[in-house]
């Protein structure tokens, strides 16, 4: 039986993996999360998916399989990552106000030398938001460790006009996705091996 490892500290993705039924341990991947000159967005965020993943799959057995993932919120081709404070979550949350924006979410799995990857872009439209909003919203504590300042699945969920694409990606893993391509490297669940 293969062992899975999702290697992450995220509740959110541990809490969405568990949903799909699979039996994994977490342990999280300590890389450089630093945007490469001239790397895209989708190139960045699957980048850093993979490297997640074959950070910790070079210190497992070869029937081990390794879960990354990774998201970024984009506007405008700009990435928006996670507010130092609230000024800068101001700045983000007003860029997105009133707009649609992407989400961006690369899945990895890694088992020994063989590795794939691919990323889930979901729009995201915000209705218009006001500055005390914004503030309030700050003081809750729930956008002060989420890329682009905001988490759909807490208290921003009331933002959120329209949806279109996964909305388990922008929460942090796809389940769709994830099932298939854990399925490519014959990862079971409990539904499966029925």
């Amino acid at each position: 039986m293969k062992s899975l490892i999702l290697a992450s500290q995220s509740p959110r993705r541990r809490e969405l993996l568990a949903q799909l039924g699979y039996q994994f341990t977490c342990c999280p991947a300590d890389i450089d999360e630093t945007v490469k000159i001239n790397e895209t967005p989708i190139e960045y965020v699957q980048r850093l998916a993979v490297e997640k993943s074959a950070h910790i799959a070079k210190s497992q057995p070869e029937t081990t399989l390794v879960l990354g993932s990774d998201t970024c919120v984009v506007y405008q081709n700009q990435i928006l990552g996670k507010p130092d404070n609230l000024t800068q979550s101001i700045d983000c949350l007003s860029m997105l106000s009133g707009n649609t924006h992407q989400v961006l979410t690369a899945i990895a799995v890694v088992q020994g030398q063989f590795s794939k990857a691919l990323v889930v872009s979901t729009d995201v439209t915000f209705k218009t938001l006001t500055k005390e909003e914004i503030i309030n919203y700050w003081h809750t504590g729930e956008p002060q460790d989420k890329a682009g300042s905001y988490g759909i699945q807490g208290i921003a969920g009331q933002f959120v006009k329209h949806i279109s694409g996964s909305y388990s990606a922008v929460v942090g893993l796809p389940l769709y996705e994830t099932a298939q391509l854990l399925a490519e490297f014959s990862c079971p669940t409990p539904v499966q091996s029925i």
